[in-house]
């Protein structure tokens, strides 16, 4: 079968796909991956096709920003230049979509002109649930009744940032009209599946979820079998304790060396050895207990960790649960404050440290906590044997098994 995925965002909305395509390339199927043209590297690395989309999101402005106008307007501006490639990738030859919650909202229309059928893969939760609120939010529940009302007012503002794209993917495919809105109304009405690649050892299953949407556990990006850590690395590693990973980059562009000093006086304050990985910040320090790093798989470092300071995204909060250490998060926005409450609910965390009110001393004491207290590495390592069980991309590889019949 000749299985196209399509993903679009930064890059924890594309990594984990390529280890989901690995997985349904070894299960005999030829996979493509369909991303915008910086993710090439990761679909080859994988042995996947890849399509590129035309949208990037940083050509819009930061799509994960605090300010919700200039979020909204850079959206819109993402989904706009998305749709008019979609159509395209999927010509090529496909015949079933796999979509990401950010690529359903266009791959709906393609399958409806096409006949190809399509199924959801989504790394977060997006259907409306009394359970909690929507993950965007952040972390103060509404009630059963406010969560959902919540729930499906997010769901319109996403649909109203499609609708533009859509209207013309809808002509550009000679279909007749239909709004973002109605046609999502179809597709819930349709049961339509979709599977989610997150864990339940961070977030339970929702109680009032329909049958049609399931949890996997996490898809993994593909690191290649080969895959060795940096030489300096290693030799770091292996000079002394096992050191805490700051991975405060990834939203933080221009304040690198702010960071970085904070980093540095916390790691010293609490007695930690660290390592610094820079990101888009521009993270560095000296010394014999730092070192500075730039992008490494985290499933060969985070095991040699006591624990990781990060921004509580849903990929790295996985990650690190994964390899059985605490976490330190320092929520910006978007999802992250969600899943960084999450993390402290199940016990892997302390109470988050909002970047906004971040500071060595803060920092320090919270480091403290999660290598002292043991509780937090016992509360990681259950999660970690929770997910152990979990294989996600075998759920999906036999999903599409059932689906070819």
């Amino acid at each position: 079968m000749r299985i196209l995925i399509a993903t679009a965002g930064s890059r924890d909305d594309v990594a984990p796909y390529t280890g989901l395509g690995s997985a349904l390339r070894e299960a005999g199927h030829q996979v493509a991956l369909a991303a915008t043209g910086s993710f090439a590297p990761l679909a080859e690395e994988a042995g996947l096709e890849f399509r590129p989309l035309p949208a990037e999101p940083r050509a819009h402005g930061d799509v994960g920003g605090t300010r919700e106008p200039a979020r909204a307007a850079a959206a819109a501006a993402f989904t706009a230049d998305l749709g008019e490639g979609f159509a395209d990738a999927v010509a090529e030859g496909t015949d079933l979509l796999l979509l990401s919650a950010t690529t359903a909202p266009l791959g709906w229309h393609v399958t409806e002109a096409t006949g190809i059928p399509g199924l959801g893969t989504y790394l977060r939760p997006t259907a409306p649930t009394g359970d909690f609120a929507p993950t965007a939010r952040g972390t103060r529940s509404l009630g059963r009744l406010g969560n959902r009302t919540a729930a499906r007012l997010a769901l319109r503002r996403t649909d109203r940032v499609f609708t533009p794209a859509v209207a013309r993917l809808r002509e550009r495919l000679e279909l007749p009209p239909l709004s973002a809105a109605r046609m999502r109304r179809r597709q819930s009405a349709g049961s339509w599946p979709v599977l989610h690649g997150f864990s339940t050892a961070l977030l339970p299953r929702p109680r009032d979820w329909s049958h049609h949407l399931r949890v996997t556990g996490n898809w993994w990006p593909y690191v290649d079998p080969g895959r060795r850590l940096p030489d300096a690395l290693e030799d770091f590693l292996a000079a002394g304790a096992p050191p805490v990973l700051v991975g405060l980059g990834s939203m933080a562009a221009g304040e690198g060396e702010r960071l970085g000093g904070i980093a540095v006086r916390a790691l010293r304050r609490a007695g930690l050895r660290g390592v610094l990985q820079s990101g888009s910040a521009g993270l560095a320090a000296d010394g014999d207990d730092v070192l500075t790093i730039g992008d490494v798989p985290h499933s060969l470092l985070f095991p040699r960790l006591a624990a990781a300071v990060h921004h509580g995204g849903a990929g790295t909060a996985a990650a690190a649960l994964r390899a059985g250490i605490p976490s330190v998060t320092v929520p910006v926005a978007a999802d992250q404050p969600f899943w960084a409450a999450r993390l402290a609910a199940i016990g892997a965390a302390p109470p988050p440290v909002p970047y906004r009110t971040l500071t060595a001393e803060r920092l320090a004491d919270a480091l403290a906590a999660v290598v002292r207290d043991p509780s937090y590495a016992k509360a990681s390592a259950a999660a970690s044997r929770h997910m152990a069980v979990e294989n996600g991309a075998d759920a999906v590889v036999t999903a599409v098994r059932r689906l070819a019949g």
